[in-house]
């Protein structure tokens, strides 16, 4: 296969999953407060884990911007907002996982994302929030609210999002592979064997629960609604 087949097939995935986390941003939000939680930024980094870091940076833009010209309430805030997301969650993830294309290097690169995007969030919170709050004319104690709401919100989100990151990996790269988009190269190096499947047992088992914990934190502890679109 020539280069320039390659790019081109790569563009054409890296447009699928700018497609894929457009749609998935309107499936089964949960809203805690004025602020939304969806999957979007698991299906970028999934295709930052693909792709590379730069890909995921580049969706990271592709996907809020598609939000702000659509279905956006917030405007610019949430453009923003939605960009410093994604890239810190996604980037993070695709950096590390492409020096270390193994299943402990896709674990540490989403841990490592949780906690920078987290940090990166909150920071952001601090900064740009207060002046959102008083465009639109509601009041913000930005101090009480940082630990109270914030972060909890944000590590939350960044858990879930890279719980469902380890679900859809596999699944994914059946599918990209199949439709011959991606080759055996693009995958995670595991075992063969018994081995491989204990490992993928005990991921989707450690995955789902950590899904459940974060969905009940969010109704439960921070008392979230899930609607079934936007």
């Amino acid at each position: 296969m020539n280069k320039t087949s390659e790019k081109t097939k790569k563009l054409v995935a890296v447009a699928m999953f700018c497609a894929l986390a457009f749609i998935v941003s309107f499936c089964f939000p949960v809203k805690v407060s004025f602020l939304t939680v969806d999957a979007k930024d698991a299906i970028i980094a999934v295709g930052g884990m693909f792709f590379g870091p730069i890909s995921a940076l580049i969706m990271s833009v592709v996907v809020p911007f598609l939000e702000l010209i659509t279905n956006s309430t917030t405007g610019w805030y949430g453009l923003i907002m939605n960009f410093l997301s994604s890239a810190a969650f996604s980037t993070t993830a695709a950096l590390v996982y492409k020096y270390k294309r193994k299943m402990s290097g896709a674990v540490l690169g989403l841990c490592s994302a949780v906690f920078f995007a987290t940090a990166v969030m909150l920071i952001a919170n601090y900064l740009i929030t207060p002046l959102y709050a008083e465009y639109v004319g509601f009041t913000l104690n930005i101090k009480k609210e940082l630990p109270r709401l914030f972060l909890p919100f944000n590590l939350t989100k960044y858990v879930l999002n890279a719980s469902l990151v380890l679900l859809l990996y596999k699944p994914l790269t059946n599918a990209l592979r199949a439709s011959k988009i991606v080759s055996a190269r693009n995958q995670t190096k595991e075992s063969t064997g018994a081995k491989k499947s204990t490992t993928t047992i005990i991921t989707v088992i450690c995955a789902s629960v950590l899904i459940y914990a974060c969905i009940f934190v969010y109704i439960f502890v921070l008392g979230g609604k899930i609607s079934l679109f936007g």
